[in-house]
C-alpha cells in the first residue's frame, strides 16, 4: 500500500517520466564524444577525432559542417564558444559575435518606418563572426591543419544527401529565397516545377560555398609552404576571407542588395577571447558568456534560486514550476533593461550577478500568484554605484500591455504548442497564421549546438547561428549572410544598452554552458531555441544537479516556457515583441491537480508534447574517468562517443 501511494506521489510531481527509460540512448565515451544538430555533422567531428584532434579540433569540424548544412545558421552568422583548457585548467570566452555594419544607426532604420531593424534580407544583417571565430579557435587550441578540419565541410559543399528538415524549409520559403538572386540560384534547384528546393535524399550541391572553403585552405597551404607556423597559416585564411577576395566578393553581393556592409567593415572586425562569468551554485561553477549575450540570465536565475529550496519542492510541482517562472521573470527583465555590448557601455553586470542582490530579487517572489507587472531591479547600489537610467526604467513601465495577462484560456489560438515545435525550429513561422503563433514561433526561434570533449581533458560548448534559411546570400561566396541585426533596439527606454550602432554587438540569445565541480569539468551543454534557450538550460542544469537525472534523462525532461518577456527575435511592431504576462507552456503530461493549482495563481497555460529546443549535453564522469552524452529527442541532434 505504501508502495502505490509512493508511485501515485511520484507521478503527481510529474517525477515518473525521469525515472523510466529514455527515448534516445545515453551515450558513453571513454576517450572523446561529439554531439551536434546534425548527424552527419557529428559524424564529422568523429572523423576528426579518428584522425587524433583534440575537442576543439572536432568542434570546428562539427561548426563547419552544421554551416554546411544550414542547420538554422550559415557560414556568415556568428558563433559563441566556452573552451576550458586542461593546460591552465581554466575556462575561456570566445566572442566571435558580427557587429553592426557601416551606416546602421537608429536614424536610418527608423527613417524607413522600422521600429526594430527588420528580420531578413541584406539590412538584417551584422557582419559574418563564423568563419573567424573557428580559423581563431582552431589556431590558438586546435593541433590540425584548417584543410583536414574543413574536409568533411568542403565534401559536403560538393555534394551530399540533403535530409528532409532542410529541403522542406527551402521549399516553404521559396517565395522569399526568389528575392535574392543568388539565394535563389543555389538554394532552388528546380526553378520552374511544382517543388522547386531540393527533394530529400537529392544531392544538394553548393560550387560557390565550396570555392570560398577552397579559397581559404589554399591560403593557409600558401603560407605554410612559405615556411609559415601552423597557427599563422590558419590565420593567412582567416586573412583571405576578411580582407582578401572572398571579402570583396561578400560586399558587392551585399550591397547589390541593398544591404550595408562595407570591406573596411570585415577588415576592422575581430574575434575576441574573453573572460567568461561565473556564479557557484552549490558547489558548481557554472559558466557563461558577457552580457553581450543572455547567458547571465541563467547565472541570476541560480543565484536567486539558491534561496528556494527546489528539491524540496519536487521536480515541476505547481510550487516549483511558479518559483522558476517568478525567478525567470525578474532575471529576463533586468536581460530585457542591462544586456548589452560591454566593449560599447559598461553594463552593471557586478550588480546583477551579486549574491544581495539575488536574495533582494527572491523577496520580491509572491509565493501564491503571479505578478505580471515584474520589472528590472536597480543593480547598481550592489556594485557601489547609482543608476543613471531611472527616468528611462519609468518609461520603459508605459510600455507594457499588461492587459495581455486577461487573454482567454489557450495562448496559441489556432495551432497548439506541439503542432508548433513538431515543425522544424526555424520553419515554424510557415505554420503560424496568427499572432500568437508567430509570438511562440519567435520565441523558440532555433540555432545548433555542437558540445565536444576528450580524454586529455578539453572541452568545449559552442553555440553557433546566423543566416539560417530563408538567407540571403552574399554573391558568389555561397555565404548565407546573418540575420543578427533584428536582436537590437531603435528605443533607449527599451534597453539602453542595446541601441543599434556601427560596430557594436547585438546582444543575442546565444548562449554556451559549462559548469567546473572540485576544479574540473562536470557538464558542458547548450540548446537551440530562441528566447528559451537559458529557460530550458536552467531546467536542464536542475534536473542534474537537484533531482538526480542522468543526462540524457534531463535533455529529454519535461520543461516549461515562459512568455513574459521581451522577444529577441522577429516582429517589427512593439507589440509583436511585447511581454505575455502569465503565459506559461507546460507539458501535456502535467498532472490535473499542477494545472488547476497554476490557474488559481494566474497562469495562462497552453501545452505541448514537447516543450524545449533539444538540448545537447556531456557529462565529464570523474568517478568513473569516463563521458556521457546526452542529446534530447526533440530534434535531429546527435552525438557519437569512443
Amino acid at each position: 500500500m505504501k508502495r502505490l501511494f509512493f508511485l501515485a506521489t511520484l507521478i503527481s510531481l510529474g517525477l515518473a517520466t525521469s525515472a523510466q527509460q529514455t527515448q534516445k540512448p545515453p551515450l558513453h565515451g571513454k576517450h572523446w564524444m561529439a554531439v551536434t544538430g546534425k548527424p552527419l555533422a557529428a559524424t564529422a567531428g568523429s572523423m576528426i577525432f579518428q584522425k587524433g584532434g583534440n575537442a576543439v579540433d572536432a568542434a570546428c569540424a562539427m561548426l563547419a559542417a552544421t554551416c554546411t548544412m544550414w542547420d538554422v545558421l550559415s557560414w556568415g552568422g556568428e558563433t559563441q564558444a566556452l573552451i576550458f583548457n586542461p593546460k591552465t585548467k581554466k575556462v575561456i570566452a570566445i566572442n566571435a559575435l558580427g557587429v553592426a555594419p557601416t551606416g546602421a544607426t537608429v536614424e536610418f532604420f527608423k527613417s524607413k518606418g522600422y521600429n526594430f531593424p527588420p528580420e531578413y534580407g541584406p539590412l538584417a544583417a551584422v557582419t559574418p563572426g563564423t568563419p573567424g571565430g573557428l580559423c581563431y579557435m582552431l589556431a590558438e587550441y586546435g593541433t590540425l591543419s584548417l584543410k583536414e578540419v574543413l574536409a568533411p565541410a568542403m565534401e559536403m559543399a560538393a555534394g551530399y544527401p540533403i535530409e528532409a528538415q532542410t529541403a522542406n524549409s527551402m521549399e516553404r520559403s521559396k517565395d522569399r529565397l526568389k528575392e535574392w538572386p543568388y539565394s535563389k540560384a543555389v538554394f532552388l534547384t528546380h526553378p520552374g516545377e511544382k517543388r522547386e528546393a531540393p527533394e530529400a535524399g537529392e544531392i544538394f550541391v553548393q560550387k560557390d560555398l565550396l570555392a570560398t572553403l577552397t579559397k581559404m585552405v589554399e591560403a593557409e597551404q600558401a603560407a605554410l609552404k612559405n615556411k609559415k607556423s601552423r597557427k599563422e597559416a590558419i590565420m593567412a585564411a582567416y586573412e583571405r576571407f576578411y580582407k582578401g577576395d572572398i571579402a570583396k566578393e561578400f560586399v558587392r553581393g551585399c550591397r547589390e542588395q541593398g544591404g550595408l556592409i562595407t570591406e573596411q567593415d570585415l577588415a576592422k572586425w575581430k574575434p575576441i577571447e574573453e573572460e567568461p562569468l561565473h556564479v557557484n551554485y552549490k558547489g558548481i561553477e557554472v559558466y557563461k558568456l558577457q552580457s553581450w549575450t543572455q547567458g547571465p540570465m541563467l547565472l541570476q536565475s541560480l543565484n536567486i534560486l539558491e534561496n528556494f529550496d527546489l528539491k524540496g519542492m519536487g521536480y515541476n510541482s505547481a510550487q516549483y514550476i511558479h518559483t522558476l517562472y517568478q525567478t525567470m521573470n525578474l532575471t529576463f527583465a533586468d536581460r530585457d533593461f542591462y544586456y548589452g555590448d560591454p566593449y560599447f557601455t559598461k553594463t552593471p553586470i557586478k550588480g546583477l550577478l551579486s549574491k544581495a542582490y539575488a536574495k533582494e530579487r527572491a523577496k520580491q517572489i509572491n509565493p501564491d500568484h503571479n505578478d505580471p507587472a515584474a520589472a528590472p531591479g536597480d543593480p547598481y547600489p550592489f556594485e557601489g554605484g547609482t543608476n543613471p537610467y531611472l527616468r528611462l526604467l519609468k518609461q520603459r513601465s508605459s510600455l507594457t500591455d499588461t492587459s495581455l495577462e486577461k487573454k482567454p484560456e489557450g495562448f496559441v489560438p489556432k495551432h497548439d504548442a506541439t503542432s508548433l515545435l513538431n515543425v522544424p525550429l526555424t520553419d515554424q513561422m510557415y505554420a503560424a497564421n496568427d499572432t500568437d503563433s508567430l509570438y511562440m514561433d519567435r520565441l523558440w526561434r532555433g540555432t545548433t549546438s555542437v558540445e565536444a570533449a576528450d580524454e586529455e581533458g578539453w572541452v568545449v560548448s559552442v553555440t553557433p547561428s546566423g543566416g539560417w534559411t530563408p538567407a540571403c546570400i552574399a554573391g558568389h561566396t555561397g555565404v548565407g549572410m546573418s540575420q543578427r541585426l533584428q536582436s537590437f533596439v531603435l528605443d533607449s527606454a527599451l534597453c539602453p544598452f542595446n541601441v543599434i550602432a556601427p560596430g557594436k554587438r547585438p546582444r543575442v540569445t546565444l548562449t554556451p554552458s559549462m559548469a567546473l565541480k572540485d576544479g574540473k569539468p562536470y557538464l558542458s551543454f547548450a540548446v537551440q531555441g530562441g528566447d528559451t534557450q537559458d529557460q530550458n538550460l536552467l531546467q536542464f542544469f536542475l534536473n542534474v544537479v537537484e533531482f538526480g537525472m542522468t543526462v540524457q534523462q534531463a535533455t529529454e525532461a519535461a520543461n516549461i516556457n515562459t512568455n513574459q518577456l521581451w522577444l529577441s527575435l522577429g516582429g517589427t511592431s512593439t507589440k509583436e515583441r511585447m511581454p505575455h504576462p502569465g503565459s506559461i507552456l507546460l507539458n501535456n503530461n502535467t498532472p490535473e491537480s499542477v494545472r488547476a493549482t497554476l490557474k488559481k495563481m494566474g497562469y495562462i497555460t497552453s501545452f505541448g508534447e514537447r516543450t524545449s529546443g533539444p538540448v545537447n549535453a556531456i557529462l565529464l564522469d570523474s568517478k568513473h574517468g569516463s563521458l556521457w552524452g546526452g542529446s534530447s529527442n526533440h530534434g535531429e541532434d546527435y552525438g557519437i562517443g569512443w
